[in-house]
């Protein structure tokens, strides 16, 4: 009986701990996470297979969530890992391979290299999955992406999935025009803005109750909420979420900046200050230089690599930057000729329509350009409101 008994506190330890910082921080009103909420979920997964979704940004305090659920001795399986893979460290658009988590031991299997959506073969021999990663609130940003064929996968193979919620930099607005789904891909799944002010966990939600997942099933979902978090809540990440996402104002500059990927422009891929940047190789563009070259784990490729590019350093800009057209006018009309776009087909994707390259090609002015987007986008934050689970802006 003694033995019995001292094996038993030996298993309650780690939770009693984190329960104990738990209730420490909700009494002094310090935001928590949702993959921090223990027993909202971890008694959940006794006696249960687990996959996880998860990345470098999947923390719970110091530690990584897959070592604090094996820790609680919770029966992790698999790792499916999303683009830049599981530790955070691949290149935009390279594929990520199946591999093996030194640490532990558990399979790691890629969701974007042969793949992006789980496979029936992938889910066999789990019963559960938890979807731990930060988003940055941004529609092209992939790992909503990922999500979507994650529930999508759960529901047609008879999956639990839990979402644990992570609070959205981007999250104290709405802006940009709302995909037309005639331009759906995998940088843009579903008919929301590109600056979408959704949690993943509030996202997850409207993707079930709008029945966006193929033939309209619906994934059996569970939202683990972040504590003491509102929609105007400031927030810092503590890792930064992919390579080229270094800091907040990265993260803030990310959704009109990434605009400028399928064109002419630099917007600093293989500086220290990428999505911080504009420039161009000829120094009528601006007073501002930098020179991109190969950074392994970044930006192996980046574009000018070793030519002196000029034009404007953002980095400055006001910490409340929000979505705006105005650098990629600007530039539009500085460069002035018919190849500005180097893929128009991908522009047309970041944006989810034709029509913004037409209206810049038409020389339309920002508010002539957003104008028309009020419709969509009004019909939109009325049906955001059905989905929100934390107190607006």
């Amino acid at each position: 009986m003694k033995k019995s008994s001292s094996a038993l506190i030996v298993l309650l330890i780690p939770i009693i701990l984190f329960t104990l910082k738990r209730k420490d921080k909700e009494e002094t009103g310090t935001l928590m996470v949702g993959a921090q909420q223990f027993e909202d979920y971890v008694s959940l997964l006794k006696g249960k297979r687990v996959g996880l979704v998860v990345n470098q940004t999947s923390l719970v305090g110091s530690s990584h969530l897959i070592d604090t659920l094996i820790s609680l001795h919770v029966d992790v399986k698999k790792v499916f890992a999303p683009e830049h893979g599981f530790r955070g460290t691949s290149d935009a658009g390279e594929q990520v391979e199946n591999e093996v988590d030194k640490k532990t031991g558990t399979p790691i299997i890629s969701l974007y290299g042969s793949h992006k959506k789980p496979t029936k073969e992938d889910l066999e021999g789990l019963d559960v999955l938890i979807f731990d990663i930060q988003d940055v609130g941004v529609r092209f940003y992939t790992y909503i992406s990922t999500m979507h064929y994650v529930m999508e996968a759960c529901a047609e193979q008879d999956k639990k999935l839990f979402v644990l919620d992570r609070p959205n930099p981007n999250g104290h607005y709405v802006a940009g025009p709302v995909l037309d789904t005639a331009y759906q891909s995998f940088v843009g799944m579903e008919p929301i803005p590109i600056v979408h002010g959704l949690t993943v966990g509030e996202l997850a939600k409207m993707i079930n109750g709008e029945g966006w997942l193929a033939n309209g099933v619906a994934c059996d979902l569970t939202v683990v909420k972040v504590k003491n978090y509102t929609h105007s809540t400031h927030y810092t990440l503590p890792v930064k979420p992919s390579p080229n996402l270094p800091n907040n104002r990265a993260i803030a500059l990310y959704p009109s900046l990434c605009l400028f990927e399928p064109t002419v422009m630099s917007i600093g891929r293989g500086t220290k200050y990428p999505f911080q940047v504009i420039g161009f190789p000829d120094s009528t563009y601006g007073s501002f230089e930098f020179t991109p070259v190969s950074i392994e784990g970044a930006s192996k490729y980046p574009k000018y690599e070793n030519q002196n590019c000029f034009g404007e350093n953002l980095s400055l800009e006001p910490k409340n930057t929000r979505f705006t057209l105005s650098w990629l006018i600007k530039y539009y009309k500085i460069y002035n000729k018919e190849d500005f776009f180097t893929s128009e087909s991908f522009f047309d994707k970041l944006a989810g329509n034709a029509t913004l390259r037409q209206q810049l090609q038409n020389g339309l002015t920002e508010e002539e350009i957003k104008k028309t987007w009020e419709p969509e986008l009004d019909a939109y934050k009325k049906m955001r409101e059905k989905y929100l689970l934390y107190k607006p802006r």
